[in-house]
């Protein structure tokens, strides 16, 4: 019998699951911790046993939507893990010391509050915990990482990262998440009394991230899962394989009694861990023959043989295109501001393949592209917009036109206690103002010209402000770009930040 080595259950499929309809309340849905009960989540669950106002006044706007605790990736990093080399990377290190929590104050500043008895706490032991996600949305996910905080750590301080330590790092494909979706942590035998759990989801293809904090009462130092039968579970049988295109296949098999996931090879390599018999397989080349083991894994982490080799040729795109994709679905927000929406759909399907998408916006389209994401820029502030999609094959053929998404941009909001940007009234050189939660200074006189656009006024924020091929830029100023961070070398305008050597990386 062999024995897995793997020191973080990974229960997770990687098929892209079908993803219902979001409306535009719920298009900046996401996900939260539902098991043990995040603070986020508890906020939520809260409103109906304490009353509305006074969850509103503990957890703050959360309440509401427990799923949207979003901010910047990149946190990480401090703890030495690096981003993937095929990820787009963070624009940071993630949200700021005593703001961790609450995602940079993403709903509010309330869940930052820190404090001995004032959060609902999980009672646990320490040793095995399995921590369940629940997805509104699901993204393309490059890892998932947990952290609680260090022995002597002060209950009564908001969180900072010197307070935490890494306790598991669970990479990801690259796929999309799953829901539900379980792990299983290790929570350290000296830890006793109440800590705080730090969960991290990283989307992979934006700059984005989810943080959920889970305040537990640590009991006893008992293990909580019974011992394990020395009994390997059995090897997986009636592997098929359907749904053959040009780059993909998708793999089915009878569940294993005892297995607590599966592990995927192709051609002898593992390429996937997963909970469920099902996996798509995306990375294939066409016209190829490939072979397929599948080997379960015990609840005691014990490992089966593997199944019988199953082979399959994957499609050439020389063959004749007689179908049309699946409707683009899924439609939904990754992040909403007052001149933009982040747009993502679960991708179409094609026994030859997928070449692009057409996006439309209020019936007229806007762009074609061959991702499952698209941010629509230059936008009216508190405006309703309409988004349709249509998938397009290989050889051309297109399928119908995807339900529709309705969102609405942010209002251009005042920050109390700060002088805000008023397109009526009149600045002069030396005014400082706040606009979208950025920092500007105008350099001469101006009025009605937005500051994230005109070259009347010069950033004094220290974050990244995101590109904008309107406005003039100086030497040492610093914007985001698709995820990225780039700092301009001298002064320039419409130079677009991937492309131009007028900016350089930071």
């Amino acid at each position: 019998m062999k024995k897995n080595v793997l020191g973080v259950t990974l229960a997770a499929s990687i098929i892209l699951g079908g993803l219902g309809m979001f409306t535009s309340q719920d298009a900046s849905a996401h996900g939260y911790i539902s098991s043990p009960p995040s603070r986020a989540y508890y906020g939520a669950l809260e409103k109906n046993t304490i009353g509305y106002q006074a969850a509103q006044q503990k957890y703050g706007a959360v309440i509401n939507e427990p799923q949207s605790l979003e901010t910047g990736k990149g946190f990480s990093k401090d703890f030495g893990i690096n981003l993937f080399s095929w990820e787009t990377g963070a624009s940071g290190n993630g949200p700021a010391d005593g703001k961790i929590v609450s995602a940079n104050d993403a709903l509010g500043s309330q869940l930052s509050v820190q404090k001995d008895n004032y959060w609902k706490m999980n009672d646990i032991n320490s040793g095995k915990l399995n921590i369940t996600w629940n997805y509104t949305a699901t993204h393309a996910t490059s890892r998932w990482t947990y952290y609680i905080t260090k022995n002597g750590w002060n209950p009564n301080s908001p969180i900072k990262r010197s307070d935490l330590q890494l306790i598991s790092n669970v990479p990801f494909t690259g796929a999309q998440a799953n829901t539900n979706l379980t792990h299983t942590i290790d929570i350290p035998a000296d830890h006793t009394g109440y800590h705080v759990i730090l969960g991290v989801w990283d989307v992979s293809n934006t700059g984005a991230a989810f943080y959920q904090a889970v305040d537990v009462n640590i009991k006893n130092g008992a293990e909580t899962t019974p011992p394990k039968p020395e009994k390997a579970p059995t090897a997986p049988t009636n592997v098929k394989t359907t749904d053959v295109t040009t780059k993909a296949a998708t793999l089915t098999w009878t569940k294993v009694d005892s297995a607590q996931e599966y592990n995927v090879y192709r051609n002898n390599n593992k390429i996937a861990t997963t909970s469920a018999n099902k996996i798509t397989d995306e990375q294939l080349q066409e016209n190829t023959n490939y072979s397929y083991q599948i080997e379960a894994v015990g609840t005691n982490g014990l490992l089966s043989e593997k199944s019988t080799p199953v082979n399959v040729l994957t499609k050439s795109s020389e063959q004749k295109d007689t179908q049309n994709p699946t409707v683009p679905t899924g439609i939904h927000s990754m992040e909403t501001t007052t001149s933009s929406v982040d747009l993502m759909w679960t991708k179409s399907d094609h026994f030859l393949g997928v070449k692009n998408y057409e996006v439309f916006r209020d019936g007229k389209k806007i762009v074609t592209t061959g991702n499952t994401h698209f941010k629509d820029t230059g936008l009216k502030a508190d405006t309703t917009y309409t988004y349709t999609i249509k998938a397009y094959s290989l050889g051309g053929n297109v399928s119908p036109l995807s339900q529709a998404f309705t969102v609405t941009t942010k209002k251009e909001e005042v920050i109390s206690g700060k002088t805000t940007w008023d397109k009526t009234k009149v600045y002069n050189s030396g005014d400082v103002v706040f606009y979208n939660g950025l920092k500007y200074q105008a350099k001469w006189w101006t009025q009605n010209e937005k500051p994230e656009e005109s070259d009347a006024w010069k950033s004094l924020s220290p974050t990244a402000v995101e590109w904008n091929s309107k406005k003039a830029y100086t030497a040492g100023e610093r914007v985001t770009f698709q995820g990225k961070t780039y700092k301009a070398k001298w002064w320039t305008k419409g130079a677009q930040p991937s492309t131009s050597n007028v900016w350089e990386l930071v």
